[in-house]
């Protein structure tokens, strides 16, 4: 703030510079530069001060469900839909109503750093914050194609088990005729096994005893790297009304395909494996 003349002399600051009503001009009129660094970068929005502390980039982990997007991940997204649309950049700036600089440094923090200029780009995209984050959810698998130099690595039990997390989505292979059929279902990790829940002749229920497959996984295809662990071993009902009660007070122990399904199965596995795929 420039040093002016005010009522104690020479160099005395006038603060506030408030409007009628108490409003100051941060709050009202255009909206002005926002300097990081020292450098202009953006805009702010009205009501926001140009040296108001803003929330840190987004983590730069792989994507999951519940984490924070990686930003490499959702530019990428962006690129690929804006070249779709036959969009430049400065086009696409144009649209979202910001800088192209500004659009640069968004894209490179992730969306958690002006998630309101996020919503912009989505729109001007003619999409959804929602599919920019996470892809689109009816998207047949496969579309981003390799990375760059990808490498498979193996996982060690401890690994896979880490990164199966306490409940998710898997898939289960039964060995039924004419050949093996594999059915996604939402499972619960228990001591070592995995359990979850089917109707007494539903199609995910196995012969009592049977050998099973369960694999867990997780693909960025626009990243082109991700893991996947398959575990094998027996599959048993649980009978005991103290287990079942116990099981049913689990997170995520709700069924995902809704519908009365009392029964549930464990796997414990007897061999447990997995691999990782990294690029770069």
């Amino acid at each position: 703030m420039l040093p002016q003349r005010g009522p104690s002399g020479p160099g005395f600051p006038l603060r506030g510079n408030r409007r009628p009503g108490g409003a100051d001009r941060h709050a009202r009129g255009r909206a002005v530069a926002r300097l990081a660094g020292g450098r202009a970068l953006g805009w702010i929005r009205p009501g926001q001060r140009p040296d108001a502390a803003r929330r840190p980039p987004a983590s730069r982990g792989v994507t999951t469900v519940n984490d924070t997007p990686d930003p490499a991940a959702v530019a990428r997204r962006i690129a690929e839909r804006r070249e779709q649309l036959g969009l430049s950049e400065e086009a696409l700036a144009n649209r979202a109503a910001m800088a192209p600089r500004y659009l640069r440094c968004l894209l490179e923090a992730g969306p958690g750093f002006d998630p309101a200029g996020f919503v912009r780009i989505a729109a001007a995209l003619d999409t959804t914050a929602g599919e920019l984050r996470s892809g689109r959810a009816d998207a047949a698998p496969g579309q981003g194609g390799p990375g760059p130099r990808p490498r498979l690595l193996d996982l060690t039990e401890p690994e896979c088990w880490q990164l199966v997390g306490g409940h998710g989505i898997g898939r289960i292979a039964l060995p039924v005729e004419p050949g093996p059929v594999v059915l996604p279902v939402n499972y619960v990790v228990d001591q070592g096994s995995f359990a979850y829940r089917t109707g007494e002749h539903d199609a995910a229920a196995p012969v009592e005893g049977a050998a099973v497959s369960f694999q867990v996984d997780h693909i960025d295809e626009y990243l082109g790297r991700g893991w996947s662990v398959l575990a094998l071993g027996p599959a048993h009902y649980v009978d005991d009304p103290a287990e079942l009660d116990r099981l049913a007070g689990l997170p995520g122990a709700a069924p995902w395909a809704g519908g009365a399904r009392p029964r549930w199965v464990r796997i414990r596995p007897e061999e447990v494996s997995g691999r990782r795929l990294v690029t770069g």
